[in-house]
């Protein structure tokens, strides 16, 4: 699972960069201290899985999510921030997050998400291309 994490911190970037290396199947493939190179960014590499700052310079992590969501409707979102107020919340499941979490007490659930999400991926049959020979109703996706 690629990864991309925007943060203004770089502690913050570092410490979820660490958590993630403990995790198999997880590569971070990029990184972003703002919004504006955060969307573009993302665009560019396409990664599976996004952790957004809600707060930043040149916009905020819901900016971004709103941004990128119609692009990339597969792309699993965590918004990870020191600003968990219900409010917040619901703006950003509304726009597509996934997830949404307190950066001071739920910090530790990043890594067992990502073990989630690797796990729930890997049951999934494999996408086969379909033929035009295989009639749609003995398709089983």
């Amino acid at each position: 699972m690629r990864v991309f994490i925007t943060d203004d911190s770089k502690v913050v970037v570092e410490r979820m960069t660490d958590l993630l290396k403990d995790v198999d199947g997880v590569e971070v493939v990029g990184q972003a201290d703002n919004a504006l190179d955060a969307v573009l960014s993302i665009r560019q590499t396409n990664p599976d899985a996004v952790i957004l700052d809600l707060q930043m310079p040149g916009g905020s992590g819901l900016d971004v999510l709103r941004a990128i969501r119609r692009g990339h409707p597969g792309l699993k979102v965590l918004i990870c921030t020191n600003f968990p107020y219900p409010q917040y919340r619901d703006q950003c499941i509304a726009a597509g997050a996934n997830y949404f979490l307190d950066k001071s007490a739920e910090f530790d659930k990043i890594p067992v998400i990502f073990r989630q999400l690797i796990r729930s991926s890997s049951k999934r049959p494999p996408r086969r291309a379909l033929s035009r020979e295989v009639p749609a109703a003995s398709l089983s996706e």
